[in-house]
C-alpha cells in the first residue's frame, strides 16, 4: 500500500500548482523506495524505460516546425480559407472535424489529429473564423467557448474511436483487465462492439454541435444591435 503515496504526492503537487515535471519525478523516485527498490535501482529503472520508449520522445521534434508554420501565417491563411466559405459554421466545421479524426482514428491512424498539431494552429482558428464571417468580431469568452469546444472535438473523437483499432493499446487493457476478473473476449469482439459506442457518440456529440451553432446565433445576434446602437 505504501507504494500508493505517488499518486497522493501527484495530486497534491497539482493542487498546489508546483512544476508538473518536479512532481511527477518526486512521486516515482518515492513510489519505487517505497516499493522496495534503491535509490540507484530507480534511476536505473527511469533510464531502462527511457531507452525502451525514447521513440515517444520523437514527436517532439514536430513542435518547432508548428512553431514556425504559425509564425510564417498558418492561422492567418486557415482564418481566411474558412471565412470565404459563406455556408461554414462552427458547429459544421467541428462535425466534420469529428468525423474526420473519428475515422482516422479507427483505422489506427491517432497522430493525424491532436491538440499541438491540429486543434491550436488550424482548427480553431478556423472555427473563430467562421463565427466572424456571421457575427463579426468576437468577445473573449466566445472565443474560449468554441476553442473548448474544438477541443472537447478532438478528444471525444479519438476516445471512441481508436477503440475500433484492434491493435491500440486501450483494447489490450480492457482485454487484460476482463481477463484478470475472469472473463475472456478476443480483440476483434472488443472493436466490433466499440462500433455502435463510437456511432452513439458521433450522434450524441454532433447534436451538440448544431446545438452549439443555435447558441451562438442567438447570442451573437442579440448582441450586434446593442453593440450598433452604442
Amino acid at each position: 500500500m505504501l507504494s500508493l503515496i505517488g499518486i497522493v504526492i501527484v495530486v497534491v503537487g497539482f493542487m498546489a500548482r508546483l512544476n508538473p515535471l518536479l512532481v511527477v519525478t518526486v512521486a516515482a523516485l518515492v513510489t519505487g523506495v517505497a516499493g522496495g527498490m534503491g535509490p540507484v535501482e530507480v534511476v536505473e529503472t527511469f533510464g531502462k524505460a527511457f531507452k525502451e520508449n525514447r521513440y515517444v520522445s520523437v514527436v517532439w521534434v514536430v513542435l518547432p516546425v508548428i512553431g514556425l508554420l504559425e509564425r510564417a501565417g498558418l492561422q492567418e491563411r486557415a482564418k481566411t480559407l474558412i471565412g470565404a466559405i459563406q455556408a461554414a459554421t462552427v458547429g459544421r466545421l467541428l462535425l466534420l472535424y469529428f468525423i474526420l479524426r473519428q475515422a482516422t482514428a479507427a483505422l489506427g491512424l491517432t497522430s493525424l489529429g491532436g491538440h499541438a498539431q491540429m486543434v491550436r494552429p488550424l482548427i480553431a482558428p478556423m472555427a473563430e473564423a467562421a463565427a466572424e464571417t456571421h457575427y463579426g468580431e468576437l468577445a473573449d469568452d466566445t472565443r474560449q467557448t468554441i476553442r473548448a469546444h474544438t477541443a472537447a472535438a478532438d478528444n471525444i473523437a479519438l476516445f471512441f474511436g481508436e477503440d475500433i483499432f484492434i491493435a491500440i493499446a486501450s483494447i489490450l487493457l480492457i482485454k487484460g483487465f476482463l481477463e484478470q476478473n475472469g472473463i475472456i473476449v478476443e480483440p476483434l469482439q472488443l472493436s466490433v462492439w466499440a462500433i455502435p459506442t463510437a456511432v452513439c457518440a458521433l450522434a450524441i456529440h454532433g447534436t451538440r454541435l448544431m446545438l452549439l451553432d443555435r447558441r451562438l446565433a442567438r447570442v451573437l445576434s442579440d448582441a450586434r444591435p446593442v453593440e450598433a446602437a452604442q
